[in-house]
């Protein structure tokens, strides 16, 4: 989809490794001005270079200070934010509920979902002022199915399932439009973790039954172009047949 997104302005979180960094390649491929930001400002000047970002800022999703700084630099460098991928997520603490560190697990919940809302909250008065844009948050079916030793992230992905359908409830008439997508089970760093665990079935799919990132990447692009305001509102499973159809992705 070279050229498709061009001059579009797109910030992505979390995006040094794993599906944040393919979807800014992805995205750059496409012709966007992509914004990917990470923890640390070496992180992040060293995922820029590699991806060809067009800015590449420190900000800690979990700090509404960083991002609502980060969201500034932003607005005055391009005047617009056309959209935002909201990556940026953690699966740990893994364990059982008794188990696990209170302090990791409402961490967890920082992350997952008051991170998001941080970002949200931060870019929609541009994409108010300029008549719209689109919100991608990576969602999961782990939000709608709970499985053993993840409590902190599936309780954070049903949170944020609501918080994106809250968002197109609020500002899907003003043009925003919200998407929750949920990649599958993606060769990340997350799935390591994973299988180091050894926690519930999930722990046991062999890494190379793992979908490759740039297949995300790839619907990701998609959404944030004209075509996925179709999605607003709702919540994606990328192995949907329709979906994959309509976002240019080979049949399962």
């Amino acid at each position: 989809m070279t050229g498709k997104l061009k001059e579009r302005v797109i910030i992505v979180t979390g995006a040094s490794r794993g599906i944040g960094a393919a979807t800014a390649r992805q995205l750059v491929q496409a012709g966007a001005n992509v914004i990917l930001t990470a923890r640390s400002a070496q992180t992040a000047r060293a995922a820029g270079e590699e991806t060809g970002a067009a800015l590449a800022l420190a900000c800690d999703v979990t700090d509404n200070a960083a991002v609502t700084d980060a969201v500034s630099q932003v607005e005055k460098r391009f005047g617009r934010i056309d959209a935002i991928v909201n990556n940026a997520g953690t699966i740990e603490p893994i364990g059982s509920i008794i188990d696990t560190d209170p302090q990791a697990w409402a961490d967890a919940i920082r992350t997952n979902l008051v991170g998001v809302y941080h970002c949200v909250r931060a870019v929609l008065p541009t994409m108010l002022r300029t008549g719209g844009g689109t919100i991608v948050n990576l969602s999961t079916g782990a939000a709608f199915r709970p499985l053993e030793g993840w409590s902190a992230y599936c309780s954070s992905k049903a949170g944020l399932a609501m918080f994106t359908r809250t968002i197109a409830h609020e500002y899907g008439e003003q043009g925003v439009s919200a998407i929750g997508l949920s990649p599958g089970l993606v060769d990340t760093g997350m799935q390591s973790s994973v299988r180091s665990a050894g926690i519930n079935p999930v722990s046991q799919i062999p890494q190379e039954d793992l979908t490759p990132p740039q297949e995300p990447a790839m619907a990701i692009a998609w959404l944030c172009g004209p075509d996925g305001a179709s999605y607003a509102g709702s919540e994606v499973d990328i192995r949907d047949p329709e979906f994959r159809k309509a976002a240019g992705l080979q049949p399962l």
